[in-house]
């Protein structure tokens, strides 16, 4: 499967969400999904030496490394090291709104320099022979997304940019925290379904406010190229992966997977992460929305909560929570005991 198919579902990148381990949970949910990483930024790689921000298992793949920087040379590196490192993608994040990424001159304010982020794309593609995308938004601050987006998008086309994600919201870099930026300004998914209208050869992802695969198949359905998806695949993973190779990637039946068995398959890394003097704790904070909406998932939550920080905690803890989150199933579902 080409990258630009995986790429019809993604996870996006989140910062403090989806390290390495998350994203090894996630690809045991779905076998097709592109998952991204944390934003990396390109002077913590270049000058900061910091290339255990590129670990990763193999199993992950496709997976895409996410860039923020200004600098084209530091990012050209930057991405030299991540394709070195074995990235399917190497993406650069023109959307993060936070105070620390404005204060590099990187993230959501690039948008107001779309000449420089050209530069930064030409550089980075000269750099590596993977894919180089962009994660922007539809505009920042005071411009106007009809007519600043579809400029953007012409400097990156020329810059050989083949594949875009668009965040569907603006970002407010004065006035609004970036918890705010995520769900005040109003989404426009018409501006941007209108932008596929206007560059028909540029593969275009949609995020922002997606939070079932209904709604994926429908932005799908509408002619966009692919969707990305990301508190609501944090939060409610099932929901969104454990029938997605299925529903979005036209696999089998036999794709579909459960958040039970998906708990069962973590064991063996849980195991390896805690034999190399791993915390319990830094893997099942990833796992804690697996049974959200469902009977048992409180108990599910609080067993993993309270106890996985706790001396000697393993993977009876995990086995515990499961056989919590069973039981109250069954009660719910008196059914799933005969």
């Amino acid at each position: 499967m080409q990258l630009n198919q995986h790429a019809r579902l993604s996870v996006a990148p989140m910062m403090d969400w989806t390290d390495r381990h998350c994203r090894y949970l996630h690809r045991l949910m779905s076998g097709h999904a592109l998952l991204y990483t944390e934003m990396v930024t390109a002077p913590a790689l270049v000058r900061g030496g910091a290339l255990h921000l590129l670990d990763h298992d193999p199993s992950e793949h496709p997976v895409a490394l996410q860039l923020g920087g200004s600098d084209p040379a530091e990012l050209a590196e930057a991405a030299r090291l991540g394709a070195a490192a074995g990235y399917d993608e190497i993406n650069l994040n023109v959307g993060c709104p936070s105070d620390r990424v404005q204060s590099g001159a990187f993230g959501a304010v690039l948008m107001k320099d779309p000449a420089l982020v050209a530069r930064c794309v030409t550089a980075m593609r000269r750099a590596v022979e993977v894919d180089v995308t962009v994660k922007c938004r539809i505009g920042v601050d005071d411009q106007t997304p009809e007519d600043v987006l579809p400029e953007f998008l012409s400097r990156m086309v020329g810059a050989g940019v083949e594949r875009m994600t668009i965040h569907a919201r603006k970002a407010w870099l004065d006035g609004l925290s970036p918890k705010e930026n995520r769900d005040i300004p109003p989404l426009d998914y018409p501006l941007v379904q209108r932008m596929k209208e206007l560059f028909p050869n540029l593969h275009l992802s949609i995020n922002g406010g997606i939070t079932s695969l209904d709604q994926v198949e429908a932005l799908l359905d509408s002619g966009l190229d692919g969707v990305m998806v990301g508190r609501a695949a944090y939060h409610q993973p099932a929901d969104i992966l454990c029938t997605a190779d299925r529903r979005i990637f036209g696999a089998g039946p036999e794709a579909d997977t459960t958040p039970e068995a998906t708990v069962e398959r973590m064991l063996p890394y849980i195991e390896a992460h805690l034999s190399q003097g791993g915390k319990l704790g830094q893997v099942t904070r990833h796992m804690l929305g697996l049974f959200a909406g469902r009977p048992g998932a409180r108990a599910w939550r609080r067993v993993l909560s309270e106890g996985a920080h706790r001396d000697g905690a393993g993977t009876d803890l995990v086995r515990e929570a499961l056989a919590a989150v069973t039981s109250l199933s069954a009660m719910a579902d008196p059914m799933q005991a005969v």
